[in-house]
């Protein structure tokens, strides 16, 4: 699923849900069994980060991510003024994801559908720790018209309610994509709003960029952030492509067409020639790497992108206002608590495209 790290959120424990559990319909349910039963999964195979390290049967690779780990837990709580009391332990879920996460979205509007979680409010997705969970779940809401994305999640949160762990699902990234993967969910146990995920995304990508920004410089790492800034400047234009698009499909769909196929011929328009314009920026990007790739966007799959980069700008701007101060930074977010979403939306939305 690209780089979005995105995942379930749950609460502390089992008597936290429970009052859920028992006013919930059996389908919901079968979700939070199947939630607290890959929870409880993580939590057996875990171990701490030490006994892993002087496990003479583990391979060097693992060891060596391992150790970068702990050097960037380090470094987030020194500089970076972050709670660093996940990433202690390491877990081998011998699988390529830890969950599959679901967007939904009417076929003639880019407004997510949205699910109600325990202690964190409405979320923009659905995540399954089984895929065939997810899969099905993405069927359902097909049936029901709706467009619909799936896809495989690397790093799981439970936004410092618990103690979450290594996975061996994200240790294949550089050392700067880790990076970022580690402050990014580390940024989510500082400040989380219930119910707004572009919010919490935003501010946690912001926060992670900068965080590896400054944690290759601190290593003199020039020629690795010159690198890292070359890879964000080219994935930056292609989301710009991406929002810009959903952009122009509210349009479309603010218009009054003669027949559903027509409608259904001006939103595929937009998506062919937002993928003609990534080409041009990018051969090689991920964007293109499925066969009838223009075919594989939808509404849905343009709220992957939305709810993790509307309101970037925005936090970036605020960061240099602070001119670098993290704490300052920091305390300013949290104090948007009192806001509405809206309010949010208004002084972090981005800027006229």
């Amino acid at each position: 699923m690209s780089r979005y790290t995105g995942a379930m959120m749950f609460a502390r424990n089992w008597f936290a849900l429970l009052p859920a559990l028992l006013v919930c319909s059996c389908g919901t349910f079968n979700f939070y069994t199947q939630a607290l039963d890959g929870q409880m999964e993580i939590w057996r195979k875990s171990r701490t980060n030490a006994k892993v390290l002087a496990d003479p049967g583990v391979n060097a690779h693992v060891k060596q991510r391992l150790q970068l780990i702990e050097e960037l837990r380090a470094f987030a709580a020194s500089d970076l003024r972050l709670p660093t009391k996940s990433f202690g332990k390491y877990c081998d879920l011998q699988r390529p994801y830890v969950v599959w996460v679901v967007f939904a979205a009417p076929e003639f509007s880019v407004e997510g559908k949205q699910w109600w979680y325990p202690l964190v409010g409405s979320l923009k997705y659905r995540g399954f720790f089984n895929e065939k969970d997810a899969v099905n779940e993405g069927r359902r809401l097909k049936q029901k018209g709706c467009d619909v994305f799936v896809g495989g999640v690397e790093a799981y949160s439970t936004l410092g309610y618990l103690k979450d762990p290594v996975l061996n699902t994200f240790l294949h990234r550089s050392d700067a994509e880790l990076a970022e993967l580690i402050f990014h969910e580390l940024t989510h146990a500082k400040v989380f709003i219930p119910g707004d995920t572009e919010f919490n995304e935003a501010f946690a990508t912001a926060n992670a960029e900068n965080g590896v920004r400054l944690w290759l410089r601190s290593k003199g790492d020039l020629a690795g952030l010159r690198a890292y800034e070359l890879n964000l400047k080219k994935n930056r234009q292609i989301i710009g492509l991406v929002l810009d698009a959903r952009d122009q499909l509210k349009e479309v769909y603010a218009c009054v067409y003669r027949s559903v196929e027509t409608e259904r011929l001006a939103k595929q328009r937009v998506f062919d020639s937002m993928l003609k314009k990534a080409l041009a920026i990018n051969p090689n990007a991920r964007i293109h790497q499925q066969q009838q790739a223009s075919r594989t966007w939808n509404n849905a799959r343009l709220n992957t992108v939305a709810a993790y980069y509307t309101m970037v700008p925005g936090f970036e701007r605020l960061l240099q206002k602070h001119q670098g101060d993290l704490e300052a930074f920091h305390r300013e977010v949290a104090a948007m608590r009192k806001l509405n979403n809206a309010e949010r939306l208004k002084i972090l939305g981005t800027p006229s495209r």
